[in-house]
C-alpha cells in the first residue's frame, strides 16, 4: 500500500517505494496507471518495463521500456486517479465533481449522505476534503468497486467512509446531516427523505444528465420549502497555445450533467 499524508497519496518527494500508485506518461501523452510491484512488469507495445526500474525515481524522472519508449513517472493526483481508476458505474467528472464540493459546502467533519456512489468519484473528493461520509448504493458490485477505489487510494478510512447495499427512496436513517448529495435517475423521490435527515440549513445537490431529470427535482424541492434552490451545468474548454499559435482546443468537454443544488430552510 501506498503512503497516506494527511488523507492524500502525496509522496511528498520522496522516491517511489513497492505499493505506490504511480502515473505513466508517454510522449503522445497517454496516460498508464498501476501500483508498483517489487516483480511487477509494465507491458506496452513498445516493450516491457520492470517496475524495479521505477523503484527509486523521483517523479518527473523519465524511465525506457526494452523497446526504448520513454515514459515519465508521475504520482497520480486525484483527478489522474479518478479518471483512470477502474470503474463499475460511470463517473462523476473532476470538471463537475470540484463544483459539488463548493456547492454541498464539503469541508472537515461535514456530515454526509451520498447516494448512488457508482464507482466512488466524488467518495473520493468528499473524503480528500475531509468529510464523514454514509453511501447508499443499490448494487452491491458497485458499492465494491468503490470502497476498493477509495482503500487503494487513502488506505484504511473505514472511520470516516461507511456504505450499505441500500436504497435512499426507501429512506434514511442518518439524522442532523450536513448534506445530501444525490446521483441518481429520480432524486425527486429522496427530498422527502432528505428533508427529514438534514438539519435546518443543510444542502441538498442532484446530479442529474437531463433537464427534464433537474425540473422535476426543483419542483419536489420547492414544494417541500427548500430555499436558494439553483440549478447550472459545468463547460470545460481547453486551450491550445504553441507560441504564437493561441487558439481554443477543436474538442472540449460540454455537457455532463446538471447540478441543482437547494439548502433545507428551518420552517
Amino acid at each position: 500500500m501506498h503512503t497516506v499524508v494527511d488523507g492524500t497519496a502525496r509522496g511528498d518527494g520522496r522516491p517511489l517505494v513497492a505499493g505506490d500508485i504511480v502515473l505513466l506518461v508517454d510522449r503522445k501523452d497517454r496516460r498508464y496507471m498501476f501500483a508498483l510491484r517489487a516483480d511487477g512488469e509494465f507491458h506496452t507495445h513498445s516493450g516491457v518495463l520492470a517496475h524495479t526500474e521505477l523503484i527509486g525515481l523521483r517523479e518527473g524522472q523519465t524511465a525506457k521500456s526494452t523497446g526504448a519508449s520513454s515514459f515519465v513517472v508521475w504520482r497520480p493526483t486525484l483527478s489522474d486517479y479518478v479518471l483512470k481508476m477502474k470503474r463499475g458505474a460511470q463517473i462523476i467528472y473532476p470538471k463537475d465533481i470540484g463544483p459539488i464540493l463548493m456547492l454541498a459546502d464539503i469541508g472537515p467533519g461535514v456530515r454526509v449522505l451520498e447516494s448512488g456512489i457508482g464507482s466512488g468519484a466524488l467518495s473520493l473528493a468528499m473524503l480528500r476534503a475531509g468529510a464523514d461520509i454514509v453511501g447508499y448504493e443499490l448494487r452491491e458490485d458497485f458499492a465494491e468497486r468503490a470502497v476498493r477505489n477509495v482503500t487503494d487510494f487513502f488506505g484504511d478510512v473505514q472511520d470516516r467512509y461507511r456504505v450499505e447495499i441500500r436504497s435512499v427512496y426507501d429512506g434514511i436513517d442518518e439524522v442532523d446531516l450536513d448534506a445530501v448529495v444525490l446521483d441518481l435517475p429520480e432524486p425527486w423521490l429522496a427530498v422527502d427523505h432528505a428533508t427529514v435527515a438534514l438539519r435546518p440549513g443543510g444542502i441538498l445537490v442532484g446530479y442529474t444528465p437531463s433537464i427534464t431529470q433537474a425540473v422535476t427535482l426543483r419542483e419536489a424541492l420547492a414544494d417541500r420549502g427548500f430555499a436558494r434552490a439553483e440549478t447550472l451545468e459545468v463547460l470545460n474548454r481547453t486551450w491550445h497555445i504553441d507560441g504564437q499559435s493561441v487558439r481554443p482546443d477543436h474538442r472540449m468537454v460540454a455537457h455532463t450533467g446538471f447540478l441543482t443544488h437547494a439548502r433545507r430552510s428551518s420552517s
